[in-house]
């Protein structure tokens, strides 16, 4: 597939008329942010790439199911999220959060003092510690939204609600994120972070 690169609209419609080099590309497009999200589920590397690998061997089968000019990444992310779920389900493994994928996100992009590096990792450590602890439904709503920079409607298809739910799911869940970080003896401000990026 030479010259511009195919939207994903084109991608899916090669795809779905058996085109396995279109949907090969669509995988290199999404393997990362598939591979995010069921470890933020699974907790381990090993199981999150085996889920993704076989979310996307199901999406593709699930192709003809797919309504064109529908957004992909949500749908395809309830397909990983499902598929993990039922992995770690089925392995008897409880969901531990290290969550490389936040630390990005909470980390400056300036090269802070070492004072400043060591209250942020600080900061970070205690968020993730009390994100962990958190209930399953809670952590990935929190994750797909601040980490994994789903817009609300993306997260509606990708948890399968209606777009008022997502709203209250979140809020309910930030609460209670705060309320561990409190409980914790943790400054609930570290949550603020999210605040100046474009997030409601």
């Amino acid at each position: 597939m030479g010259g511009r690169p195919l939207d994903d609209t084109s991608l899916i419609q090669r795809a779905q008329g058996g085109d396995l080099g279109a949907y090969g590309e669509l995988m290199r497009r999404y393997q990362d942010v598939a591979f995010r999200t069921a470890y933020l589920i699974t907790g381990s590397a090993a199981a999150a790439e085996d889920a993704a690998q076989e979310a996307f061997v199901k999406a593709y089968y699930a192709l003809d199911r797919f309504r064109l000019g529908a957004p992909w990444r949500p749908w395809l992310l309830r397909i990983v999220a499902n598929q993990a779920r039922n992995q770690r389900k089925a392995e008897q493994r409880r969901a531990s959060l290290a969550l490389r994928v936040g630390e990005d996100r909470l980390e400056g992009d300036a090269a802070p003092s070492p004072e400043a590096a060591a209250f942020a990792l600080e900061r970070r450590q205690a968020l993730l510690t009390a994100l962990d602890s958190l209930r399953e439904e809670d952590r990935l709503a929190i994750s797909l939204r601040y980490f994994l920079d789903l817009t609300e409607e993306e997260m509606a298809h990708a948890l399968d609600c209606p777009r008022g739910t997502v709203k209250s799911r979140l809020s309910r869940a930030m609460g209670r994120l705060r309320d561990e970080l409190k409980r914790r003896g943790w400054d609930a401000s570290v949550t603020d972070d999210w605040r100046g990026e474009g997030h409601a």
